[in-house]
């Protein structure tokens, strides 16, 4: 067994930021299928999916220095960026007004800025509440789900929802509020 399977997601990534190669390798052991199932829900091509999955691991390898192991869960930072670089892939092929892809542009959308509110999540955590986030998920109302889908996994912002929904932006910013809240609330009531 290698060392670096006994390692956490934590010291890999201090590791990748050295441009360890064999920590790169186990950290795309542990999550590339789970990246790979997330990017395929909001890109639902799987030749993209797979085209977005090699770029996230690219990012991680240039970029993983900008991960903070004194704030950040490394389990969230990584899901984060992985959502991040396919809800870009996402708007960008829905548009060609976005701004240049360069580093700035990179290290401001695609790598994660995680709030110090945000609770530290590890991958047995996150496979043992499932259940639960999936209960408070599908006790929301259809209009909220769909509030909740179109901002997340298809990255829309306020003003798009309320164009595809031809609803206005002070109802759309009411039902996310209204969903994420009772997102909340099934998840701390629920079963």
């Amino acid at each position: 067994m290698s060392k670096h399977k006994k390692l956490s997601d934590t010291e890999l990534i201090k590791l990748i930021s050295r441009f360890d190669s064999r920590a790169l390798e186990e950290i795309y052991e542990r999550y590339s299928a789970l990246f790979f199932t997330l990017v395929k829900k909001v890109v639902k091509d799987d030749d993209a999916a797979e085209n977005v999955l090699i770029e996230i691991f690219s990012i991680l390898w240039k970029k993983s220095d900008r991960f903070d192991a004194e704030k950040d869960s490394a389990f969230t930072w990584l899901v984060t960026l992985a959502r991040n670089k396919a809800v870009d892939f996402i708007k960008r092929s829905r548009s060609d007004e976005l701004a240049e892809y360069d580093d700035t542009y990179e290290d401001y959308f695609i790598i994660p800025c995680l709030s110090n509110q945000i609770d530290s999540l590890d991958i047995k955590t996150a496979k043992n509440i499932k259940p639960q986030i999936k209960w408070a998920f599908d006790n929301l109302t259809d209009a909220q789900k769909y509030v909740i889908e179109l901002a997340y996994f298809e990255g829309r912002n306020i003003e798009e929802i309320s164009g595809q929904l031809n609803i206005p932006v002070e109802t759309v910013r009411s039902k996310i509020t209204t969903a994420l809240q009772n997102l909340k609330e099934n998840l701390l009531g629920g079963e």
